[in-house]
Parts: structure tokens; C-alpha cells; sequence
């Protein structure tokens, strides 16, 4: 009588259920050896890049709304200017 305490599916032989065994040990070897970790290390990398875009984009208005008072600023003395060239 075969030994059947390693693999209890030992009988049955067929092509794809033989790839279907092979593959998910493959899987559960990875999970267990911590290959895994890369894909978690990845969305952390995508979270933290998706934070930094979003402070750039925060900071980029703030700049824009400050260079936009500036300039309307700069029209509003250029037309109130008198002949002696001050800001009204």
C-alpha cells in the first residue's frame, strides 16, 4: 500500500490537477518564505507618492493664490496711478 500521509491525493493522476497541486505548494511556499512583503512594500510606495503629490499640489496653489493677489495688486496701482507715477 502506497504511502498517503505526504500527499492523500497520491491516486489521483491527472495533468492539470498534478499543475493545480504544484502550483498552490509554489504559493504557499512564497506566502510562508515572506516573498509576499514586496507587493505590501509596493502600495506603501504608491500611498507615500500618492501623499507627497497631494502636499505639492497644496503647496503649488498656495503659491499661485499668493502670485495672483501680487499681480492683481500690481494692476490695481497701475491703473489708480497718477502722473507722479504713486499708487492711489
Amino acid at each position: 500500500m502506497p504511502n498517503t500521509s505526504r500527499n492523500p491525493f497520491r491516486s489521483v493522476s491527472h495533468p492539470a490537477f498534478d499543475f493545480l497541486v504544484t502550483f498552490l505548494r509554489g504559493r504557499v511556499q512564497r506566502a510562508r518564505s515572506g516573498e509576499l512583503d514586496r507587493g505590501a512594500s509596493a502600495v506603501e510606495w504608491v500611498i507615500i507618492s500618492a501623499v507627497v503629490v497631494a502636499i505639492v499640489g497644496v503647496v503649488a496653489a498656495i503659491i499661485n493664490m499668493a502670485l495672483k493677489n501680487g499681480a492683481d495688486k500690481v494692476s490695481d496701482c497701475i491703473d489708480g496711478a497718477d502722473q507722479d507715477g504713486t499708487c492711489e
